[in-house]
């Protein structure tokens, strides 16, 4: 399910992604451990755009849990 909100956040800032490995779990219904894993993809030349975009993002989460407490 995490993989599916990185995937719309990065998508929604115009940069193309892909889960790998999502599958597995759905077919097994695992959702722990590394057969439950999934990656999110990006194409190489906007990785760095995507991981800056989501580390933007964890920064803003955990000042605005900063703020709640």
């Amino acid at each position: 399910m995490e993989a599916q909100v990185v995937k719309g956040r990065l998508e929604s800032e115009g940069i193309p992604a892909l889960i790998r490995g999502e599958a597995l779990a759905a077919i097994y219904g695992l959702t722990t451990g590394h057969l439950a894993a999934a990656q999110v993809l990006v194409p190489a030349p906007l990785a760095e755009k995507a991981l800056a975009l989501l580390s933007s993002q964890e920064e803003e989460d955990a000042s605005s849990e900063a703020l709640d407490d």
